[in-house]
């Protein structure tokens, strides 16, 4: 009996050891699997910010030209028509204050 419980622990040690090294493989290739996914994932995100940073560039370059633009616009009718420009003025500043002061009633 002896031999076969002998034969028996030493096949159970084994499998343990086989079951084990098997155990180390499957957790290294995870490991490798997360660590290639974590890598994919942040050059997923850099390219991402970049073209964002591209895309805001854009608008700001397109918004500060149409500012430029509207600019002029506001100082071509002003010098053309001051009165009217001043009277639009006061109007828009009169109906500020009084909304603004509406609110404090």
């Amino acid at each position: 009996m002896s031999t076969a419980t002998d034969r028996a622990t030493s096949e159970a040690k084994a499998a343990a050891s086989s079951a084990a090294a098997s155990a180390q493989v499957l957790a290294e290739d995870a490991q490798r699997t997360f660590r290639d996914a974590a890598k994919h994932f942040e050059r997923a995100v850099q390219d991402g910010v970049e073209q964002i940073r591209a895309q805001s560039r854009a608008y700001a370059d397109t918004a500060g030209d149409q500012i430029e633009e509207a600019q002029r616009y506001v100082v071509e009718h002003v010098r053309e028509r001051p009165l009217a420009a001043t009277g639009v003025a006061i109007g828009i500043g009169v109906v500020i204050g009084l909304l603004l002061a509406g609110g404090r009633r």
